[in-house]
C-alpha cells in the first residue's frame, strides 16, 4: 500500500506580516526593557545617583541640624538655619559680592576673548605661541598663584613700584588691605585666569564660520566692526550663553582666590558663598549651618542657569 506524499504546508500572506509584525513588536519590546546602551551608562548612573544626589540629600538632612560635625546626637532644628541665614549680614554680603564679580568678569571676559578669538584668526605670525601665552594661567592651580598676587598687590608690591616709575604714585595704595579695592583685585585676578578659557571657545566656534559668508560680507563692503557684529557675534551666540552659564555657577561656588589672597576680608569684602561655608563648617564647627548654605548655593546654581540657559533660548528664537 502506498502513501501519497503530504504537500508542504503554505502560509497565507496575511498570516506572515501578523507573524512580521508580532516578532517586531516583541523585538522592540525587548529593546525597551534592554536598552542597547544601558550597560555602558549604567557604571556612571550607580556613581551619579549613589554619591552625588544621596550626598545632596544628606546635605539636605544636615542642614535641619544643630552639629558641630563631631557629637554623635546632633540636635533637629527644622529651618532655623535658614531662617538664620536669612538675618545674616554677612550672607547679604556674599550675595552682593556674587553678583557684582558674575557681572564684572563676565563682561570683561567676553570682551576681551571675542577680542583675542577675532585677532588670532587673522593672519599674524606665531599665532601658536600667542595661544599658548593666553591659555597658560588657565592651568595654573590657585594654590601656586595665590603667594604672587600677595605679593604683587601689597603695599610695597611690585603693582605699587610699577606705579610709582610710571608718574602715577598718586595712585599707591594698599590694593588687598581695604574694602574699597579689594574684591577688584580678585576680579583681574580672575579675569587674568579665565579669559584663556572663554578665547578658547570662542576661537572654536568662529572656526564653525562658513568662509563664504565672511567673504561675502567683505565684497558687499562690510568692515571689521560690521562682520564682527552682524555675523560672527551672532554666530557664536551659543558659546556666549554657554559661558555666561558656567560663569555664573562659578561666581556662586567661589573660594579659593577670595580664601588663598584675602581670606575673604577685608570686613568681609571679600566674602562669598563658598568662603561662609568653610568657615561655619571647618573653624567654627557649625555645620548644620553651613550646610544650609550648601543647600542654598545649589539652589541658585541651578536657577541662574535654567534663566540665562532659558533667555538665551528665546533670544535665539528671535
Amino acid at each position: 500500500m502506498t502513501q501519497t506524499p503530504t504537500e508542504p504546508r503554505r502560509t497565507s500572506p496575511a498570516a506572515a506580516d501578523d507573524s512580521d509584525r508580532g516578532s517586531q513588536r516583541s523585538s522592540r519590546a525587548r529593546r525597551r526593557l534592554h536598552p542597547p546602551g544601558l550597560p555602558w551608562i549604567l557604571p556612571g548612573l550607580v556613581v551619579s545617583v549613589g554619591v552625588l544626589y544621596y550626598c545632596i540629600g544628606y546635605t539636605g538632612v544636615i542642614s535641619t541640624w544643630d552639629w558641630d560635625g563631631l557629637s554623635p546626637n546632633p540636635t533637629p532644628v527644622g529651618l532655623d538655619n535658614y531662617v538664620r541665614m536669612l538675618g545674616d549680614e554677612v550672607f547679604w554680603i556674599a550675595i552682593r559680592n556674587t553678583v557684582v564679580f558674575f557681572l564684572v568678569t563676565f563682561v570683561i571676559q567676553t570682551a576681551l576673548g571675542m577680542l583675542l578669538a577675532v585677532l588670532l584668526h587673522s593672519r599674524i605670525r606665531l599665532a601658536v605661541v600667542y595661544k599658548v601665552i593666553v591659555f597658560i594661567p588657565v592651568v595654573l592651580a590657585p594654590a601656586i598663584m595665590a603667594p604672587v598676587f600677595r605679593q604683587f598687590y601689597a603695599i610695597d608690591g611690585t603693582f605699587n613700584w610699577i606705579l610709582e616709575h610710571v608718574g602715577l604714585g598718586a595712585f599707591v595704595q594698599p590694593w588687598l588691605g581695604q574694602s574699597s579695592t579689594a574684591l577688584y583685585v580678585l576680579m583681574a585676578v580672575t579675569v587674568w585666569q579665565w579669559t584663556g578659557l572663554t578665547f578658547v571657545l570662542y576661537y572654536a566656534a568662529m572656526g564653525q564660520i562658513d568662509p563664504s559668508i565672511l567673504e561675502a560680507a567683505r565684497i558687499d563692503g562690510a568692515g571689521n566692526l560690521r562682520v564682527i557684529t552682524s555675523i560672527i557675534w551672532p554666530s557664536v551666540r551659543g558659546t556666549t550663553i554657554a559661558l555666561g552659564i558656567l560663569g555664573a555657577i562659578g561666581a556662586l561656588k567661589t573660594f579659593d582666590w577670595p580664601w588663598l589672597v584675602t581670606v575673604a576680608g577685608p570686613n568681609h569684602a571679600t566674602e562669598f558663598l563658598g568662603t561662609i561655608i568653610y568657615r561655619q563648617t571647618i573653624p567654627n564647627y557649625h555645620v548644620g549651618y553651613g550646610a544650609a548654605v550648601s543647600i542654598v548655593l545649589l539652589v541658585l546654581a541651578v536657577v541662574f542657569a535654567v534663566i540665562i540657559r532659558v533667555r538665551g533660548h528665546e533670544r535665539t528664537k528671535g
